[in-house]
């Protein structure tokens, strides 16, 4: 991992290279994306009331915006068919999503430092625990672990190819000990 990439609050000045940044890094990136639904997806999250600004980063390497990360409010409900609320269900937990990294900058160990040190920022901010969906194999070498592992589980939202996509991570040990439910996306419309 890389210990030269810095991260940091994003600001309205960064919207325009992030487009940027997100539309090339989909495209060349990955086969199920060309970027147009994410960027719709961040500007519906920073419109809603799971934004989190101060956990909203971009990450630098020599003064270059080279990623985004963004950990924002996800509520664990006890049903599958949660009133889509902040009144009811476990909301001291953060979803990372979505995660990019500069195309130029692909396999250099940038977004595992990025996440890396928001993963401690979100711990110094006192949440209990960080979900994620995404390439199971990447995201388990950076402490994440199958989301079933502590009850909770998936219901609605991006397709997954398999159970093992959906992930969680503690932010201290035993944090998630007594939370179980369920992820719902039906929150965004982008999702």
């Amino acid at each position: 991992m890389r210990n030269n990439v810095r991260i940091r609050q994003e600001t309205h000045k960064d919207y325009k290279e992030i487009i940027s940044l997100i539309l090339r890094s989909f495209r060349e990136g990955t086969d199920y994306s060309d970027g147009t639904n994410i960027i719709a997806l961040i500007e519906e999250i920073r419109d809603s009331e799971y934004y989190i600004p101060e956990l909203s980063f971009v990450a630098e390497l020599d003064g270059k915006l080279v990623g985004i990360s963004i950990f924002k409010i996800s509520i664990i409900f006890n049903t599958k068919l949660g009133d889509i609320s902040m009144t009811e269900g476990e909301k001291n937990i953060v979803m990372l999503a979505p995660v990019a990294v500069h195309a130029d900058y692909f396999h250099q160990g940038v977004g595992s430092a990025m996440i890396t040190q928001g993963i401690e920022k979100v711990r110094n901010a006192g949440y209990k625990g960080i979900t994620v969906e995404g390439d199971y194999h990447f995201y388990n070498r950076i402490g994440f672990q199958t989301s079933s592992e502590f009850n909770i589980y998936p219901t609605s939202g991006i397709p997954m190819k398999e159970p093992r996509c959906m992930m969680c991570q503690e932010t201290y040990a035993g944090a998630l000990k007594n939370i179980k439910g369920y992820i719902v996306y039906d929150m965004y419309f982008n999702a």
